[in-house]
């Protein structure tokens, strides 16, 4: 049995407490338990003082907040029990049931785990968790799921009801489900859990037996719900009714919009439907505006990359171009830089496919291949109306090319992306579409290479060791970095015995994932008269991507190496999102 003695004098070793309020402890702690009167007299966080406790008691730790318990797991311990005891079992596998409890001298509550796990054959591992843990465990594991699945008791005895009935009617039928409380309640849940997760997409797919449910959260699909297949045509076609998509339809893909209230901010969705094998799948694009357009440095544009797009900013003409995979914020860069360029006294008008984002005093239109508003035709017209500044969403073929060079080499400051692997890529690419060379040289100002990695998480960043044959390899890159760059970044380091990385240990607010967030690691080539000499001279451009690239030129992986030093992402997102 611990004492409170020997908890005071826990507290007073790891600094918890003062020799002052250890005093006043051992008075309290007649009456009262003294990690509650911690907690909600000092306010000292719950799981480290459930931590502490764990030391005391030589019991492992864990945090079980934003972790997704196995279902199984859960059912092996029965709720009234669980109440009761306050207790959990979160894992199991063949041989080891992992449960966690919150009152470390319950034996009843270890007796009814340990008798469940003595029935299957199993050993027990038990953990120390905090109250909120648990609470917060079952309310996460059962806040989608009930919520859906009180939905899906009333949808699915309407969709069997429905099968009965003569095939010939199943259209209206359909849009009889699709009408009904249990599905919309299905859909607005699975939205609106999704926009509270900060997810970017929601995958919407169909399988043999079941409809998958996943978000996209810090650019990685997590599986969030499991429905039956039953209710997978009454969803889609939910969702296509909300999007005005005919849900008739199910031959050809499909493309529609949706603007929603949510928790009181409005929220925009891009929906895209794609027929499958048997049925259809839905993709959602969150597009949640109401934070406003990030700032370069928000978005991961630091040192002598900020400066040298600032300068390219503040041109009067020319081409602006940001290059990377879909999916790597190519937009959104363009976006912050059109909130910089946002003045009363310029015409700002915008070509795009789809419009992602509404900014205020900015002229926008989107294509619309079916009446014959392409890229190239809508650029025509868009020069007719005076435009300062032009954005055009992507540069696809040879005839939007001519026409953006020529609207630079005009007057006008073009911006726009292109579809490749880094900065210098653009050139040959845009040779390849039959741009002149001195046109390109005459134009050009800058271009963009960019990718996203995860942020680490800053609730449970810690330092770490890389291992060795890692740190020898990161230092062999690091080394290659020019000088001034680092200079500029305020980066002086000597050996690689003094490189410091760090990484997200796990907790409740990260989703024990580590991370939280995103930037970008970007590679930003500034075509200075020295670049436009060589190019125009008709130099391989093979010789001038090894004179420029990784000297004067971050790549986009010295760039990462930068950021991870200064403790915004790791190694391995950098390895990662930089492998060829």
């Amino acid at each position: 049995m611990i004492t409170k003695e020997q908890i005071i004098q826990k507290l007073l070793e790891q600094k918890f407490i003062d020799n002052k309020t250890a005093k006043e402890l051992e008075k309290i702690s007649k009456t009262e338990d003294i990690f509650n009167y911690l907690s909600k007299e000092l306010l000292i966080d719950k799981e480290l003082l459930t931590k502490l406790k764990a030391d005391l008691y030589n019991i492992k730790y864990i945090d079980l907040n934003g972790v997704e318990i196995n279902k199984e797991a859960v059912k092996l311990l029965p709720k009234d029990l669980s109440e009761t005891y306050r207790i959990i079992i979160f894992e199991h596998n063949k041989d080891v049931i992992k449960a966690g409890l919150t009152v470390p001298s319950d034996l009843k509550g270890r007796e009814a785990v340990e008798f469940i796990a003595r029935q299957k054959g199993m050993k027990v591992e038990f953990y120390l968790i905090s109250e909120n843990s648990l609470n917060l465990v079952i309310k996460q594991y059962s806040a989608l799921k009930t919520e859906v699945e009180e939905a899906l008791d009333v949808a699915e005895d309407k969709i069997e009801q429905r099968k009965k009935e003569a095939e010939a009617n199943i259209k209206e039928e359909i849009k009889g489900i699709v009408k009904s409380a249990p599905i919309s309640k299905m859909v607005e849940v699975i939205i609106r859990h999704g926009v509270e997760m900060k997810a970017s997409d929601i995958h919407i797919e169909p399988f043999e037996s079941q409809t998958r449910v996943r978000y996209r959260i810090d650019g990685v699909l997590r599986t969030q719900l499991l429905l039956p297949k039953a209710v997978h045509a009454s969803i889609i076609s939910r969702v296509k009714v909300m999007s005005n998509l005919k849900i008739d339809e199910t031959r050809i893909p499909q493309d529609g919009r949706i603007r929603l209230k949510i928790n009181n901010q409005y929220v925009d969705f891009r929906i895209s439907s794609l027929p499958l094998y048997d049925q259809e799948k839905v993709v959602m694009r969150i597009l949640d505006t109401s934070g406003g357009a990030l700032t370069l440095d928000q978005l991961g544009f630091t040192g002598r990359n900020a400066e040298i797009i600032k300068n390219n900013i503040d041109k009067s003409n020319g081409m602006f171009l940001v290059t990377g995979p879909t999916g790597s914020g190519k937009s959104t860069t363009l976006y912050s830089v059109l909130n910089i360029l946002n003045k009363e006294a310029v015409n700002i008008v915008t070509l795009e496919d789809p419009v992602e984002y509404y900014l205020q005093g900015i002229n926008q239109s989107q294509v619309n291949p079916d009446v014959g508003l392409t890229f190239a035709t809508g650029l025509r017209s868009i020069l007719r109306q005076d435009p300062d500044i032009v954005m055009v969403g992507e540069i696809r073929d040879n005839e939007t090319a001519e026409l953006a060079i020529h609207a630079a080499l005009t007057g006008h400051f073009v911006l726009s992306t292109l579809h490749t692997n880094d900065s210098f890529g653009a050139l040959p690419r845009l040779l390849d579409m039959k741009v002149e060379p001195f046109l390109l040289t005459s134009t050009l100002n800058v271009i963009i290479a960019q990718r996203l990695v995860r942020k680490i998480c800053e609730k449970c960043k810690e330092e770490y060791e890389l291992p060795e044959k890692l740190i020898d390899s990161v230092w062999e890159d690091f080394q290659k970095i020019d000088k001034g760059s680092l200079e500029v970044e305020g980066i002086n380091v000597k050996t690689k015995e003094k490189m410091k990385f760090f990484h997200g240990r796990g907790c409740r607010y990260c989703n024990n994932s580590g991370y939280e967030g995103r930037l970008a690691i970007v590679e930003v080539l500034n075509m200075n008269n020295e670049l436009r000499r060589k190019i125009a001279s008709g130099e391989s451009l093979e010789k001038i991507r090894q004179d420029i690239m990784g000297t004067r030129t971050l790549t986009l992986q010295q760039d990462g190496i930068i950021k991870a030093y200064k403790g915004l992402t790791t190694i391995e997102e950098i390895m990662r999102a930089t492998k060829e």
